[in-house]
């Protein structure tokens, strides 16, 4: 299993995925690819400052990392960077890999990287139903700390809000 930051050639498997994942948030080609564009952009500077004064994470504002098994896209996770905040956008594992570690492994992989890069929260939102990856969140420390009635749409259904403190990993 190999976790690396996702390139534009990723969008079509990443797409893939998230088409047979219901309940993923689903976003469209060019999102996907603008995503990726401002990730690599920020990675791609060598003198890009790990904070600013505001606490700003040196320009970059999204991270996407997918995990690779036998050079295919099998897994991939989506972040967003509000200040020393990062927030998990979407996780979505192949289906006849789950439970296998790759959930879990990027999940690690990012909160790493928010730790390194000064970040003291991470924070999600989940479907209330999926249980399987509340189990996930639970695992790794998350916290829940509220919901939000009928957030999502198709089917109707409350989002329930984890939060993780990162402090302990800088």
């Amino acid at each position: 299993m190999l976790i690396r930051a996702a390139i534009a050639a990723d969008v079509p498997a990443i797409l893939a995925l998230e088409r047979d994942t219901q309940t993923s948030a689903h976003y469209s080609e060019h999102q996907y690819e603008q995503v990726i564009a401002q990730g690599l952009i920020a990675h791609s500077s060598a003198n890009l400052p790990n904070r600013d004064d505001a606490g700003n994470q040196g320009g970059l504002s999204r991270v996407v990392l997918v995990s690779e098994d036998d050079s295919e896209v099998r897994a991939f996770i989506v972040a967003r960077v509000l200040g020393t905040e990062w927030e998990i956008e979407n996780l979505v594992v192949a289906g006849d890999v789950r439970r296998r570690g790759f959930g879990i492994q990027l999940v690690n992989k990012l909160l790493d990287m928010a730790g390194n890069r000064g970040a003291r929260k991470a924070f999600l939102e989940v479907r209330r139903s999926n249980t399987a990856a509340r189990g996930l969140y639970e695992k790794l420390e998350f916290v829940e700390t509220g919901r939000r009635k009928n957030y999502y749409h198709d089917p109707g259904e409350d989002a329930v809000l984890y939060t993780k403190d990162l402090s302990n990993r800088l």
